[in-house]
């Protein structure tokens, strides 16, 4: 698996003024929406139910929301540079300014740990951090995360 087969390059953004979690997972759904016509409400409500068993803050700057939907088939992702970092209540502690989130099919169990597990690999790399954050330009942030993962396979 590798990024490009979840990140569609419409899936990417880079969002100025967020100011709390809600709002996040509102864009991510509202995104979900607009490049996977995926249902916003039941996108926002898995986002906030997964959120209320634990942050999915992963700790240097980074955030993995994710979620499992009923209706979808495939595992497909979202990725937000947020402009102003937000306090996601990170392991540590520290301000999320980069999001990828994944949404996976309801019944999907071994998919979604894989895809999960890929995300959070590519986004310990600190260079890769600091591309993403040079950027503001979607084309460029899907580019940057496109090329990451042809370099993983």
């Amino acid at each position: 698996m590798q990024l490009t087969e979840i990140l569609k390059p419409g899936a990417v953004r880079s969002l100025g003024q967020v100011t709390s979690k809600k709002r996040l997972f509102q864009e991510l759904a509202d995104l979900a929406h607009a490049e996977y016509g995926l249902n916003a409400t039941e996108v926002l409500d898995a986002l906030q139910e997964r959120e209320s068993l634990g942050p999915t803050g992963v700790g240097q700057g980074v955030a993995l929301p994710h979620a499992r939907l009923h209706g979808l088939h495939t595992v497909v992702g979202l990725f937000v540079r947020l402009e102003k970092p937000l306090d996601f209540d990170a392991v540590d502690r520290q301000p999320v300014d980069l999001v990828f989130g994944l949404l996976a099919p309801e019944s999907s169990g071994v998919d979604h740990l894989k895809a999960l597990a890929l995300v959070s690999r590519t986004l310990r790399d600190a260079d890769l951090r600091a591309k993403l954050r040079a950027n503001d330009d979607p084309v460029a942030l899907h580019a940057v995360l496109a090329a990451q993962g042809i370099k993983a396979a």
